[in-house]
């Protein structure tokens, strides 16, 4: 039997930045937030982490400070993928050996992969991870589609747990279903579909949603586990026009305004990240003071 990393809400947790350089009292304050908010558990450096515009010593500090930080109390994942196979290599293993509790493995953008090179690439990784692997499929980002078939291959590989599925293809997430069953955990990779892939059989979401409010939206997954369909299909509809707000432009530009707006961190991102646009910047407050978050 393969060990769940978790059931829930996993927070891809955003990376403050003050200065130009990674702001590491945000934080340890947005982790704090996140613990005590009762997440289920956090993803350190991945998109939402801008993990593709950090150093690779800030990649690797920023793994190591927050398992610290997080001490123990929930799993700590880290984005350790990359289109340089022998990159994510060594950083999966640097990560495994501070005390990463596993890694989540984007597919490889640009330079983009076949199917069988995907096979490959992760089978690669996952033979030098300690620790268990999520894949990470998110074809508008990347370029390339992890195939339901090509899910059941690699769920067959013992260090490969779990699946994050931002394809927004629900027919591509029920095939994957049905191949891997009990193989190959899945997880909504988008907000908008937390209830939908769960009714699926989904184990819970990597959220950017839940940077914001980590405690409603580990509770859909929970009522959803549960079996209160009602409450999460409630909670999850009045969330949508903010998921979509949050969403308006390249994330995590319009998060990292809210936890601005919030107190939380500066408003900074590196390029080719800008800080968000008056007029969407406008709709999303809006939309956080109708629901009493600012």
């Amino acid at each position: 039997m393969k060990k769940e990393l978790f059931r829930g809400a996993a927070t891809a947790l955003v990376t403050p930045f003050k200065g130009g350089l990674v702001d590491y009292e945000s934080l340890s304050r947005l982790i704090k937030m996140q613990i005590d908010s009762g997440i289920s558990a956090l993803v350190i450096a991945g998109t939402t982490g801008e993990g593709s515009t950090l150093t690779d010593k800030e990649h690797r500090d920023v793994i190591e400070y927050s398992v610290k930080c997080v001490g123990g109390k929930v799993p700590v994942i880290a984005g350790t993928g990359s289109n340089d196979i022998s990159y994510a290599i060594e950083l999966t293993k640097f990560a495994c050996s501070v005390g990463a509790d596993g890694v989540l493995l984007v597919t490889p953008y640009y330079n983009k992969a076949t199917q069988n090179g995907m096979i490959k690439s992760f089978t690669a990784i996952a033979d030098a991870s300690t620790k268990p692997v999520i894949l990470y499929n998110v074809p508008s980002r990347t370029g390339c589609n992890i195939l339901p078939e090509t899910a059941k291959v690699l769920s067959k590989h013992e260090n490969i747990v779990g699946i994050k599925e931002a394809s927004g293809n629900i027919s591509q997430v029920a095939k994957i279903a049905e191949l891997c069953g009990d193989d190959l955990d899945i997880y909504s990779g988008n907000d908008d579909q937390i209830v939908p892939i769960m009714a699926l059989g989904g184990k819970g979401v990597i959220s950017v949603l839940s940077n914001i409010l980590p405690y409603e939206t580990d509770k859909i997954c929970k009522d959803m586990l549960s079996g209160d369909v009602k409450s999460a299909r409630e909670a999850q509809l009045k969330y949508l026009p903010f998921i979509n707000a949050l969403f308006s432009e390249v994330n995590p530009i319009p998060v990292k305004a809210a936890l601005s707006k919030m107190g939380y961190l500066e408003d900074s991102l590196r390029l080719p990240l800008t800080e968000m646009e008056n007029a969407n910047r406008e709709k999303l407050f809006a939309i956080m003071k109708e629901l009493g978050i600012i």
